[in-house]
């Protein structure tokens, strides 16, 4: 009888942990970023851009910091046993969480996130975010946990890097049961955005975003036709579209404005 208890409290110990397990797998909340966002992100240009209120978030800089502190805490076993939707919308939101955190640590001291680097150290390669077992940088987080494991050129338009040229903040969490709506918004905001990508008479005048990543762009295609898979959101007639497939409209990059995407 007792060998039997004894089974059967095993059993039972581990149904808990396993439900435990599954439930801390399905359930990691981003609802302490998500009501930040919601609270200190200001929507402009109809949503295509965005501005943040940093001295607002810096007086909650608490409640941010508690947020980071969860993403820390997660393993990497833990990690891994999500689905692709639930990893890809954490490291969207973590990346996008330590920005702000950065730009925190000297705000309002500065211009540009590029004040919080040197001529031979670049702010995204600071080594500051303990996340998954390790200590990261912004960097690592984009370039290996994201480009290296998702193919996926939408999250160029997700990730913010604090800069009015970037793709918009926005103003809510990414989260994976939203996250495939979440990245066409997102895409279809920025190319919709005049300001950073626009037809000048045969010129396509579009964000270096597309210079930097091109790769990204050209997985499957060139970087025309994915262009003209987004044409709507360009505003290109069906006669650009083809225009530019067949080269008769050349592409050029415009200038990046680093200046900081804070409320003005």
């Amino acid at each position: 009888m007792k060998i039997i208890k004894g089974l059967l409290v095993n059993c039972l110990f581990l149904l808990f942990f396993l439900s435990g397990a599954s439930a801390s797998a399905a359930d990691f909340q981003h609802k302490q970023w998500d009501q930040l966002l919601k609270k200190y992100v200001v929507n402009i240009q109809q949503g295509r851009a965005t501005q943040v209120d940093y001295a607002g978030m810096k007086t909650d800089r608490v409640e941010l910091k508690q947020y980071l502190a969860a993403l820390s805490k997660v393993s990497d076993v833990t990690f891994q046993g999500w689905s692709e939707s639930q990893r890809l919308a954490f490291l969207i939101n973590g990346y996008n969480a330590w920005t702000v955190e950065l730009i925190l640590t000297e705000y309002p001291n500065l211009e540009s996130i590029k004040d919080l680097g040197s001529l031979f150290s670049s702010p995204w390669k600071k080594d500051f975010i303990p996340l998954l077992g390790k200590t990261r940088s912004l960097d690592n987080i984009e370039q290996d946990l994201i480009r290296g494991n998702f193919k996926e050129p939408r999250i160029h338009f997700a990730l913010n890097c604090a800069s009015i040229g970037c793709p918009a903040l926005r103003g809510e969490a990414y989260q994976s049961d939203l996250l495939e709506a979440q990245l066409s918004d997102a895409i279809n905001l920025f190319l919709s955005d005049s300001s950073r990508n626009r037809l000048q008479g045969n010129e396509l005048q579009i964000s270096k975003i597309f210079k930097w990543y091109q790769d990204d762009f050209e997985q499957q295609q060139t970087l025309a036709q994915f262009l003209v898979k987004n044409g709507k959101a360009l505003k290109l007639t069906e006669q650009q579209q083809q225009a530019l497939l067949r080269g008769d409209i050349d592409i050029e990059y415009l200038d990046y404005n680093w200046s900081l995407n804070v409320i003005r």
